[in-house]
């Protein structure tokens, strides 16, 4: 019987005779990768084909052999070896033993390996580690691209040419003008339901007119400018990234660079600028947001009529509170864009980086608000601020 795969430059063939009880297949030319679907069908005629004692494989006329032709062979024989008949190479060449022996190792090894026992606490103490190393590249390669998108900045303010002020515009009305609703109302709900609260323990002691001093000292210095940074950090900070990744993917990046254009300037730039724009005036809304939240609880709630609620407000609010929460402002705003423009960079592939980055930039966004509040409240105690 001859089987043989059609190819008129390099055919691979196999032919099989039986010599008493034993059974010879003999096989020549190019046994190659190229050839792979020719050759399986080849193959596949003598698989489990003829009852037989012995088998020989006489390889001494392949020309050429690589893995793919070695698979096969290795088939073959493992069909046999399944009937119990035994299996023998012969006129193997010295070029094509060693991926015999290799495509062998490759099949039979990983049934014979046995995973050493998985110790809970060293996996613990590993992930930790891991888990620290990779916050620390990540903090890394986070302030080298703050000190990245400082120095464009400043360049861009050397020369305002380089400043896009369309880009600009339209970033402001994204980040600012379209989140003044929710904004408004959420550090609205937010004043209401803290003086509430603080009426209702100031109570106990007869000091409910307090309320108003709570009111305008907690939304001032920190309230009022933590929630707004949270809320653009969860909106426009995503906002970025998902932006700037959908870019990554399509590859718009790579031709903006082919093109001789500075990605930093085109796409960070405009959304750093925004954000240290209308960050402050969010703040500034929610706080005054906050206070009439407060002012509408305290007046259904509390007895005091608007003439006494100004005249409280007026004796516990002053600048410095005022100061004070509105110079995180900027800060806040500097890390929230730079994040989500960071994270939106190193998007690389596919929609689900996207997400992925979308999510991790919103983390890292509030996290470092969170951080940059804390040090401020520590350096203002510092100063008796």
């Amino acid at each position: 019987m001859v089987a043989e795969a059609q190819d008129l430059q390099q055919p691979g063939w196999l032919v099989g005779a039986t010599e008493g009880d034993s059974l010879v297949l003999r096989a020549g030319g190019v046994w190659v990768v190229a050839k792979i679907a020719a050759l399986d069908r080849l193959v596949a005629e003598f698989d489990d084909s003829v009852s037989s004692s012995s088998v020989q494989i006489d390889l001494s006329e392949v020309s050429q052999l690589d893995t793919s032709g070695a698979m096969l062979f290795y088939r073959v024989a493992k069909a046999f070896e399944s009937q119990g008949t035994k299996v023998a190479y012969t006129g193997v060449s010295e070029s094509h033993q060693p991926l015999l022996q290799l495509v062998e190792a490759a099949e039979r090894e990983p049934h014979d390996v046995e995973l050493p026992p998985e110790n809970t606490f060293v996996l613990m103490v590993e992930r930790v580690g891991k888990s620290v190393f990779e916050a620390l590249a990540e903090g890394t390669a986070l302030l080298n691209f703050f000190g990245m998108t400082i120095v464009k900045l400043l360049q861009a303010f050397k020369n305002p040419r380089r400043l896009r002020f369309v880009s600009l515009v339209y970033q402001i009305e994204q980040t600012g003008l379209n989140a003044v609703p929710i904004v408004a109302l959420l550090s609205f709900l937010i004043g209401l339901v803290l003086a509430y609260q603080g009426a209702d323990q100031l109570r106990q002691f007869g000091a409910e007119i307090f309320t108003v001093n709570l009111l305008a000292v907690s939304v001032l210095r920190e309230i009022g400018v933590l929630l707004t940074a949270i809320m653009v950090a969860g909106r426009s900070g995503s906002a970025f990234t998902a932006q700037i990744g959908t870019m990554k993917v399509n590859e718009e990046v790579d031709a903006m660079q082919t093109l001789g254009l500075d990605p930093i300037e085109v796409l960070v730039l405009p959304r750093v600028n925004a954000l240290l724009i209308t960050l402050p005036l969010l703040a500034f809304i929610a706080d005054l947001s906050g206070l009439l939240g407060g002012a509408v609880m305290s007046l259904s709630s509390l007895d005091l009529n608007i003439v006494q609620f100004m005249r409280q407000l007026e004796e516990a609010v002053s600048l410095k509170n005022f100061l004070v929460g509105m110079v995180k402002a900027p800060v806040f705003a500097f890390l929230i864009a730079m994040v989500g423009c960071y994270e939106g960079l190193r998007v690389s592939g596919s929609a689900e980086s996207v997400g992925r980055m979308t999510t991790k930039s919103v983390v890292e966004a509030i996290f470092l608000v969170i951080v940059a509040d804390a040090v401020f409240s520590i350096v203002f105690a510092v100063l008796g601020i």
